[in-house]
């Protein structure tokens, strides 16, 4: 035997054909159908095969792969999708999944190609917020991840001993607004001060971060002997998608010498648009930023981003000097810095080649111009709501995340009438609590959605309405 290659490459070869025109027939279609269906037992059942001893051919996994897998996937492709926050990715992105997977680079370090294509879409991205351009940055696995670089970053920068002594009794805090990600308090867990070391601002009535409650908090905190090191702000949160005043975070962290971050895990993608760049005002002035290519900007799954004002300071909480890891000042050990000294990852895959080509192709302007249809959406059905008896708009449509209440429903109606909606098939929203109250929430950031799925989605659930109220 030599290696795992096949000895006639004409059969995977017309199986590959076979395979990419299947995607591409997929995509094509991809409006058709359900938005989502629940995968029955029996499908889950004929998975549960154990490792093979013998192999199996292409031809039958490929078939296996259509039956099982693909009538059951998220929905997040169909434009009736509107749940969470999930790009639907294109057929770009796929045909770049791939090439980078026929590359295989590990884009951990060394010198060679893959990397220089990251530090291009690095500087795409301090570009498109308008972050220095020697600022540095690396694709991670999403904004979870990201935020997670930022505070280990952020904590190495005001306490450079952390790396050997470990955080121990530290009595270091940060802030964030109420309405902030959850993977911001799991992040302080995860780094070692714990999720109340994440101390969570109130908000005022438009749901954004209270800067007078934030600027007491921090004297507050200092006064009990806390040490207060950053705080983050939010460009579209997670519930409403509303953006805090980045600028007058900016100007307390100032004035309090912490780290400025921002979370702008879909809201970054705004920056493109002229129309709603100025909303985000501010956002150029982080030290650190989270954020995903694979939400708003629709690149396949996955690929976040974090990016970092001073390069030397993200590098000094990450770059280690190991033997085995010996940079050199040519040959394939150059390149120096390697994109581990950005964050906690030796391996890492080729997710800048999607990245690179996705925004390649369609360019920055027609990016915008998609952030701006995706909004207007969300615009059209804020009034369809507005306008519909026994229907309430619960909170400002910022960008283009819709909440609405149902009224004569409980909270447990509104969530089993969502259920209800998602297995019909005809389109997939989530929920949030705004205000206490459970809100079926539409979050368009599917390029593929137009108003006639937001028709459809709103018809529908105003017959589920009815059903069950009556």
């Amino acid at each position: 035997m030599a290696g795992l290659d096949p000895e006639d490459w004409s059969g995977i070869r017309a199986m590959g054909h076979q395979m990419l025109d299947a995607l591409f027939d997929r995509m094509e279609h991809v409006g058709e159908g359900p938005v989502w269906r629940p995968m029955p037992q029996a499908a889950r059942d004929e998975l549960r095969t154990g490792f093979p001893a013998e192999g199996t051919s292409l031809e039958e996994l490929h078939e296996r792969f259509t039956e099982l897998v693909v009538p059951y996937g998220n929905g997040n492709t169909h434009p009736g999708f509107m749940g969470w926050v999930h790009g639907a990715g294109t057929p770009v992105g796929m045909l770049a999944e791939m090439l980078a997977g026929g590359m295989n680079a590990n884009c951990g370090g060394r010198s060679h190609a893959a990397n220089e294509v990251e530090r291009e879409v690095i500087r795409w991205a301090l570009s498109m917020v308008g972050m220095p351009e020697d600022g540095s940055g690396c694709l991670v696995t999403g904004s979870s991840m990201a935020n997670f670089i930022s505070i280990i970053t952020a904590s190495r920068a005001r306490d450079p001993l952390l790396r050997r002594h470990g955080v121990g009794q530290s009595r270091m805090v940060g802030y964030a607004a109420t309405t902030a990600h959850g993977c911001l308090p799991r992040a302080y867990d995860l780094a070692g001060f714990g999720s109340e070391a994440l101390r969570r601002v109130p908000v005022t009535g438009d749901h954004r971060m209270d800067l007078a409650a934030l600027r007491q908090m921090i004297t507050e905190d200092r006064q009990s002997g806390l040490v207060p090191f950053m705080v983050a702000g939010t460009a579209g949160t997670v519930d409403c998608g509303a953006i805090d005043d980045l600028q007058g975070i900016e100007a307390i962290a100032r004035e309090n010498g912490l780290w400025f971050h921002v979370d702008a895990a879909f809201g970054a993608l705004a920056c493109l648009s002229s129309r709603f760049k100025a909303q985000l005002s501010g956002i150029e002035k982080a030290d650190s930023l989270a954020f995903d290519f694979h939400k708003w900007a629709q690149v396949p799954y996955d690929a976040g981003c974090v990016l970092v004002r001073n390069r030397e300071l993200h590098a000094a909480a990450f770059a280690q000097s190991l033997d085995y890891l010996t940079r050199e000042a040519r040959g394939l050990a150059s390149g120096a810095p390697w994109f581990c000294d950005f964050g906690p990852d030796l391996s890492r895959g080729f997710r800048a080649l999607k990245v690179w080509m996705t925004l390649g192709h369609y360019g920055s302007q027609r990016m915008g111009q998609m952030v701006e249809e995706c909004c207007d959406v969300a615009q059209h059905l804020a009034r369809c709501v507005q306008a519909t008896p026994g229907l309430v708009l619960l909170a400002p449509v910022t960008l283009n995340i819709v909440c609405f209440g149902i009224e004569g429903l409980s909270d447990q109606g509104v969530s089993e009438l969502v259920q209800d909606l998602h297995e019909s098939g005809v389109a997939a929203p989530s929920t949030t609590r705004i205000n206490g109250r459970l809100a079926v929430r539409a979050a368009i950031v599917n390029h593929r959605t137009t108003t006639v799925d937001t028709d459809r989605m709103l018809d529908a659930v105003i017959a589920l309405a009815a059903d069950r109220r009556g």
